[in-house]
């Protein structure tokens, strides 16, 4: 009987040590050790309820291998969210005007939706971008846009 109890304690100790691991490690294992760990400790209570160490052992066996084969993936699809753009990252590829001259060697300034912004070109500039041209978002660092020349635009294209 004291063996029964030693193992189902070990079981116990075991699973909660694998939760706090994961609660240090703040999940960075998508919560894999929370709830194999859970499995474990479960299995324990379930072992020391019934007095029994194979009952504990074959429960934290059985409810590890449900969650590895079948509730892995819910939970992995669960955090696998798309990514969702952020207000920069919406603003990459779009038309801007130009309201302060940019040249290679001086930023200007754009104005999108009725911001400003900061603007450097991106890449080799013969002539300067004067003002009231389009030009195109590249890329964003900071509140600086990264603009590039555009092909002769649409009318309406360019931005407020």
């Amino acid at each position: 009987m004291r063996d029964v109890n030693r193992l189902n304690w070990a079981l116990i100790v075991i699973g909660a040590l694998m939760v706090l691991l994961e609660v240090v490690l703040g999940a960075i294992s998508g919560f894999d050790l929370l709830l194999l760990g859970s499995a474990v400790l479960l299995g324990g209570v379930i072992g020391l309820v019934t007095g029994s160490a194979a009952v504990g052992v074959a429960t934290a066996g059985v409810l590890a291998l449900f969650y590895i084969f079948v509730g892995r993936r819910r939970v992995r699809g669960r955090l696998n969210r798309p990514s969702i753009p952020s207000n920069t990252d919406a603003l990459l590829g779009r038309n801007v005007r130009v309201v302060e001259r940019i040249t290679a060697d001086h930023p200007g300034r754009v104005k999108f939706e009725g911001d400003e912004w900061r603007a450097h070109v991106e890449g080799p500039l013969h002539e300067p971008i004067e003002p009231g041209e389009t030009v195109r978002v590249s890329r964003i660092d900071g509140v600086t846009m990264f603009v590039a020349r555009t092909p002769a635009a649409p009318p309406g294209s360019a931005a407020h």
